[in-house]
């Protein structure tokens, strides 16, 4: 299985490479990154519930690298 990245500009001729999925997803556990997310229930316009999501995925390695630490 592949996905296809998205250009950064038209002029690039390497735009749309197939990367592995198992590229891909060693690139994201080796940078991580941030999923982020809300979820709001109403009814008639009166806000019930809102519930905000954040996830955070990342290696240990990642994490507890000299560069992301202040």
């Amino acid at each position: 299985m592949t996905a296809v990245l998205a250009p950064n500009s038209a002029d690039d001729s390497l735009a749309y490479r197939p990367v592995a999925l198992v590229d891909l997803l060693d690139r994201v556990l080796a940078t991580g990154v941030v999923i982020s997310g809300d979820i709001t229930l109403s009814i008639a316009d009166v806000d019930l519930v809102r519930i905000s999501l954040r996830a955070l995925v990342a290696s240990v390695g990642a994490l507890a690298s000299p560069e992301n630490t202040g």
